[in-house]
């Protein structure tokens, strides 16, 4: 064994001896052909290719290595690796598994076989290169991974396996993130502490579509809808629009605007900018908060017809008779107040500015991203704000009806019939009554009473509900008859004092 190992050597140090003289008796030109051929016999009985992924580059964080590491981890779990890691990020719902120092896996795609290998070295210089001066200074690890394949399947690799790795991962970590609601700061000195122009704290509402006090045919139709928006970037992009899509909520207050809001949320696991249109400056911060949104999010304007005024009339100008010279000087004046005019309203938030926010070209700046405006007065919104195009849908958020209290009994009360049903869905369709105030008196406050204490006060309300609609009715019938008669009354001694006039004149 000793004597084979030594004729190895040998012949080694031989070549080696062969190979130096190549390079310094023959000429570049066959240096070159020479190790071309040293690379075909190589190639030849070692047919693989390896692409290393770093955690860092030029001292910055790959972004791709993250997502490999994050599909990496979920094929691990899969693959039976036995040397794994564990580990939870702060904005992460759930942990992330990862292979140990050396583990690897293999993988497979279209035909190719692949290998995962995870790396790890400690070096003593920190990620930019340079040496740290503390002479306790802790050592960096450069962590990495490299994947091997044949050669043959190079194309496969590098033109679809790689594309399939980062969006597979990306999809993995965008499902155990932790959504957010973001607010847009009301002081201007804010972004320039480097903190953005939006905060954020984690939003962790717990409403769903299946907790959502709706009629369960039009739940179902926004269900739709939304689910074929998500899935609709090519459409889109076949059609030329933005990936976008608006939605009006509008109806009387405690109907569930916002608890709407918070299952869309939910449902498509979206992050949300809850925009305060009152603390936007003019029309340029507008587009500076909506650059600094991410897609996938939902942002969100509450109570718009309050918020600012948006009516977008303008004003008409009145047309007098004037001489030559007034109209040279009333025309000069006019001028000067439009100018002055223009001025103060670029220095504001417009009607203009908002629709370029909602519809413009400077919406395309993210992809997959909805817009939802909410009010209490829809007639109240200019129609420019609302048409087809910037809000799509528009979802009417109406009084408690029996099939929507059905879901607020199995919610609160975990029932999903009684005797009172009957009654309780009788006054539903003479009341109107909001789902706020229907699940306030479905809310258990006594435990040892059940469901059947809530459900009587539900009653009892409803009536006193119908009680006051009908004195309402009443009370307003009886002021229409005597308007009516003072109407009666006014005319009869107008066409008197007429007749007097006419006999006058006779």
């Amino acid at each position: 064994m000793g004597a084979s190992l030594t004729e190895v050597g040998s012949r080694l140090a031989g070549l080696m001896f062969i190979w130096g003289t190549i390079q310094q008796l023959f000429p570049y030109t066959i240096r070159k052909r020479f190790e071309s051929l040293w690379h075909r016999v190589e190639n030849y009985f070692y047919p693989y290719v390896q692409i290393t992924i770093d955690e860092f580059t030029n001292g910055k964080s790959n972004e791709i290595y993250s997502q490999v590491n994050t599909y990496v981890g979920t094929k691990s779990v899969n693959k039976y690796a036995k040397f794994l890691k564990v580990e939870k990020s702060k904005n992460s719902k759930s942990f992330a598994v990862s292979l140990d120092e050396g583990e690897e896996i293999t993988d497979e795609f279209q035909g190719a076989k692949l290998c995962w290998r995870s790396h790890k070295e400690t070096m003593p210089d920190d990620s930019t290169g340079h040496r740290s001066s503390r002479s306790n200074s802790v050592p960096m690890e450069k962590k990495s991974y490299t994947i091997t394949f044949n050669q043959r399947h190079r194309e496969i690799v590098t033109g679809k396996y790689l594309k399939h790795v980062m969006e597979e991962g990306k999809s993995i970590q965008f499902q155990n993130r932790k959504q957010k609601i973001y607010s847009n700061n009301c002081s201007e000195d804010w972004y320039w502490y480097g903190k953005g122009m939006w905060r954020d704290i984690n939003f962790e509402h717990p409403a769903t579509f299946d907790t959502l006090a709706m009629d369960p045919k039009k739940k179902e139709e926004i269900i739709n809808d939304l689910v074929a928006f998500s899935k609709g970037k090519d459409y889109y992009s076949k059609v030329g629009k933005a990936w976008k899509r608006g939605y009006l909520l509008y109806g009387p207050p405690g109907t569930g605007k916002s608890t709407m809001i918070a299952a869309i949320a939910n449902f498509l696991n979206y992050d949300i900018y809850d925009l305060e249109l009152t603390s936007v400056k003019d029309n340029s911060g507008l587009k500076k908060l909506l650059m600094e949104t991410t897609s996938k999010s939902i942002i969100v304007i509450e109570d718009i017809d309050c918020s600012i005024d948006l009516t977008g009339k303008r004003k008409k100008k009145k047309k007098k008779e004037t001489t030559s010279e007034d109209q040279e000087e009333d025309s000069d004046s006019s001028a000067e107040k439009e100018s002055s005019s223009e001025n103060k309203e670029s220095g504001k938030l417009t009607l203009s500015g908002l629709l370029n926010f909602i519809d413009g070209i400077w919406s395309a700046c993210g992809q997959e991203r909805i817009i939802i405006f909410t009010t209490n007065h829809k007639d109240k919104l200019d129609p420019a704000l609302i048409r087809r195009g910037r809000m799509d849908m528009h979802i009417e958020m109406s009084y408690c009806k029996y099939e929507a209290f059905k879901v607020l009994a199995k919610n609160y009360l975990d029932i999903e019939t009684h005797t009172l049903f009957p009654q309780i869905q009788g006054l539903l369709e003479e009341v109107n009554m909001s789902p706020c105030d229907v699940a306030e008196n479905l809310m258990l406050k006594n435990t040892a009473g059940g469901p059947q204490i809530c459900l009587d006060k539900l009653v009892q309300a409803l009536k006193e509900a119908k009680e006051n609609a009908n004195k309402d009715s009443k009370e307003a019938k009886e002021k229409a008859k005597q308007n009516s008669k003072k109407i009666k009354k006014f005319s009869t001694k107008l066409v008197r004092s007429f007749g007097s006039v006419q006999k006058l004149f006779k």
